[in-house]
């Protein structure tokens, strides 16, 4: 039956306002959340000052909790093993959330260590995105759920999800017995396995936290699992009393959704603080105005500046050449880049002066910055930094500088599509 929409008006304005609420909701889960600054931060709280840590402290997530013991992870080869022996070795209670849980033979190890522990009457929670875990083998959910596991998928579509769809949770943590926390950039798949030793193994960092600090990624996964289940985690099993176990003070720092501007506004501050030198690896660097405009600061004062980003091999060259279309200012004020060789580099690391370090799953990208919500471990600590700079250095060892003359010389072509990939960067 054919409808003749001019006599029926109510028809139209109903059709009418259903494609403007369409048009509004795919708008506002594409755009990322308006930046909080207009400018780059200026250059008077500098690193060697006190008040950087005390001001860091009260504005970006916890302030820096002491008595931690952080111990840095290296590859699939230590993390995973890590990762696992922490499950095992569970009493009461495991939290984990991560974006990518895949398949293969880490994923079924997984999911039969996170099995055996529910099947002995532990609290078993792990927290999926959606999105990120598309890829998993569902036989692996099913036989987690069948041993008492809850497993839960973090915003899937639905209705009342709809307007935050492009909002994932790119977190990972793995939290047991509320004394021990994990975070860093690994995901649950056998391309992280082994030590980075064929294009097969991929390059990562991840960090096992132990201390008062811990509490903090358990109250970033118990922010996800009430809004996935309505469940409000409380008690000692899931808080226990705080114990010193180290000496490291650490910061946690949490990005949520419409509370997202607080890793952005944490990098700018760190990076307006150098004096000698910025340190940045990145798997996904697609740097805003403001980012590229801080570091162009950073370069004016003579601070040296160093970015490592993967190499031809890459799970996302449409983000490598995204990446790349930015950076001629950058190479022509002198910021060096160098592209890893051997293996995907996913490693997430900022270093600033030798003594302000933050790791964790953020990215140099819209998407970590503005969309995803994240979680980082600062620490003001100079033994830590020297550990992270020792392996930047070693990974830059095995990379390959990038020009500024390889950037002009490019082929038009490549120009070309480096600029039409640059145009979606808001969302890779």
């Amino acid at each position: 039956m054919k409808v003749n929409f001019r006599r029926h008006p109510l028809l139209i304005g109903l059709v009418s306002a259903a494609i403007g609420a369409l048009g509004y909701l795919t708008v506002s889960n594409l755009l990322p959340e308006p930046q909080e600054l207009r400018q780059p931060l200026p250059h008077h709280l500098v690193s060697s000052d006190r008040q950087l840590k005390t001001s860091m402290g009260a504005l970006f997530g916890s302030s820096y909790i002491p008595g931690n013991r952080v111990e840095t992870l290296v590859n699939g080869a230590q993390i995973f093993p890590s990762m696992l022996r922490a499950i095992r070795e569970a009493r009461q209670t495991i939290s984990f959330e991560t974006y990518i849980y895949w398949r293969g033979a880490i994923a079924n190890e997984f999911a039969d260590a996170l099995s055996i522990k529910a099947r002995e009457g532990l609290s078993v929670k792990v927290l999926l995105d959606w999105v990120g875990s598309l890829p998993m083998d569902e036989g692996l959910i099913k036989r987690m759920q069948d041993a008492g596991v809850e497993v839960v998928r973090f915003r899937p579509i639905t209705w009342y999800t709809i307007d935050r769809v492009n909002n994932r949770t790119h977190r990972k943590l793995l939290i047991v017995d509320g004394r021990v926390g994990f975070t860093g950039g690994v995901g649950i798949a056998d391309e992280w396995n082994g030590d980075a030793r064929s294009p097969n193994e991929w390059r990562d960092n991840h960090y096992r936290l132990e201390g008062p600090a811990t509490a903090e990624l358990q109250a970033a996964f118990a922010e996800h699992w009430i809004e996935a289940t309505g469940e409000l985690l409380l008690g000692d099993r899931f808080f226990p009393t705080p114990q010193p176990t180290g000496d490291h003070a650490t910061q946690v720092v949490i990005s949520s959704t419409h509370q997202r501007n607080v890793m952005h506004l944490m990098l700018m501050t760190a990076l307006a603080s150098a004096q000698k030198s910025i340190r940045i690896a990145t798997p996904y660097f697609v740097p805003d105005e403001l980012t590229r405009r801080q570091l162009l600061d950073a370069r004016k004062r003579g601070v040296d500046v160093h970015i490592i980003v993967p190499g031809p091999r890459t799970d996302a060259r449409l983000v490598r050449k995204a990446s790349r279309h930015l950076w001629g200012d950058m190479l022509e004020a002198g910021v060096r880049i160098s592209e890893f060789q051997p293996t995907f580099f996913h490693c997430k690391l900022v270093v600033v002066d030798d003594v302000w370090t933050s790791v964790g799953s953020t990215n140099i990208d819209d998407r970590a910055l503005r969309l995803n919500d994240e979680a980082n471990i600062n620490l003001f600590d100079q033994q830590f930094a020297s550990t992270q700079i020792a392996l930047f250095d070693k990974d830059a060892a095995a990379s390959k500088p990038y020009t500024f003359s390889d950037w002009q010389n490019r082929a038009a072509n490549e120009k070309f599509s480096d600029w039409l990939s640059s145009l979606a960067r808001s969302q890779i």
